[in-house]
């Protein structure tokens, strides 16, 4: 680079395209300045700052002769990256990270995610108010029309073990793709078949979910990654569900509401020997799981079901970030229909329920993902199946229970 620094503008005439193409043809090209917004050295074959995304060169592309697409236009034509809008007022966020508007500072890609595969099909995972980083996942999936099939997962990980938000992701996105290839049909058709059909496929799922946290814990670690296992396929108007853990799937109505996973929790173990559920899930240990995804795993054969609504409805899949503020049913199915109020676009209704949670306290990691659910009225409703296995036997005092915050 030469001694002195140049000045802006770098868009000069001085500096024209058939110039700057010869220089780096040549490899002489060393003139640079820093970005006008954040200071960074950006040289004049560049459109946009490589730091903050600023554009640098606001008249260029505009004049001109055509000189179709060479290596140097499609540089300088590349698009400006794009910058989600405040999740707080929905103002624009600036390039240092902070809301123009508000002032608040936007999370990063892995704090907040979003996504709507379909109109009637979204999630959003966010870190919440108090966790330092977001150790939840979810991976979504939907057939091309008409086929009204989709796949929903949820992971979280598991606070106390390392590299934990890292494996959630990998596990989410693995069921996810083995779910999306397994959409069996049955044999001649066969609803017996196509049931046992997709047990098989969620079994295989959870199975390559742990081959994926097993794959992202560091061999040397001593608190091997793990996370829970939540999963949900909408086949038409049949929802067949999996669960490790305590992330869980649900069925909401207006005249159904209806867990229809179980918890592998030291609550849920207080549940079935009598205590009442408000009491179970707020004990000293209610978040403790028995049953779990990772290295230092027991059973990871999910617990499994399908279900037949009689009418329209909502399919969700979540983690306890949502549900430790509404577990039953019918509380989580008031919040639902609070956050439906306005508009029924999953992905918003997922981000309503997710400020709800949050504003709650938002003592964990957020996930929800719904999808709404077309009944076929001809299906007669089918309460969840598929037996609860017992928790895995109990191991060394260090590994038998995790404890998830």
């Amino acid at each position: 680079m030469s001694d002195e620094t140049p000045a802006w503008p770098l868009w000069a005439t001085d500096n024209d395209p058939v110039t700057l193409a010869a220089a780096q043809e040549h490899g002489t090209l060393d003139l640079a300045a820093p970005c006008p917004a954040c200071g960074r050295p950006v040289r004049p074959d560049e459109r946009f700052c490589e730091n903050c995304g600023a554009d640098v060169h606001p008249e260029v592309g505009g004049s001109g002769p055509e000189t179709g697409n060479s290596e140097i236009t499609v540089k300088f034509d590349r698009p400006r990256p794009v910058v989600a809008p405040c999740l707080e007022c929905g103002g624009q966020v600036d390039a240092d990270g902070y809301c123009q508007t508000c002032g608040t500072k936007a999370p990063s890609a892995r704090d907040h995610f979003e996504s709507a595969p379909a109109d009637w099909l979204g999630g959003v995972c966010d870190r919440g108010v108090q966790h330092h980083r977001n150790e939840d996942a979810m991976a979504l999936w939907v057939a091309d029309e008409p086929q009204r099939d989709a796949v929903l997962v949820v992971c979280d990980g598991v606070s106390s073990s390392e590299d934990s938000d890292v494996a959630a992701l990998a596990a989410a996105e693995r069921a996810r793709d083995i779910l999306a290839r397994s959409q069996p049909s049955g044999i001649g058709g066969v609803t017996a078949s196509h049931d046992a059909a997709m047990v098989d496929a969620l079994e295989r799922a959870a199975a390559d979910a742990n081959r994926a946290v097993i794959e992202h814990t560091a061999a040397e670690s001593v608190n091997a990654a793990s996370c829970t296992f939540a999963a949900a396929v909408l086949h038409g108007s049949r929802i067949h569900w999996a669960c490790i853990g305590d992330s869980r799937v649900y069925f909401l109505s207006e005249a159904t509401r209806v867990q229809l996973s179980t918890d592998h929790s030291v609550a849920q173990e207080l549940i079935r020997a009598g205590t009442a559920r408000d009491v179970a899930e707020t004990s000293p240990q209610a978040h403790a799981i028995t049953r779990w995804l990772g290295r230092d795993a027991g059973d990871v054969v999910p617990d499994t079901g399908v279900y037949r609504p009689a009418e329209d409805g909502w399919l969700v899949v979540c983690s306890d970030g949502l549900w430790n503020y509404a577990s039953e049913a019918s509380a989580l199915s008031e919040q639902l229909d609070a956050a439906c109020a306005d508009d029924t676009e999953p992905v918003r209704v997922a981000g309503r329920l997710v400020k709800w949670a949050n504003a709650q306290g938002g003592k964990d990691n957020v996930t929800v993902a719904l999808a709404r659910v077309a009944a076929n009225l001809i299906d007669t409703p089918q309460a969840p199946s598929g037996a609860e296995r017992p928790p895995a036997a109990a191991g060394p005092a260090s590994t038998s229970v995790e404890e998830k915050s």
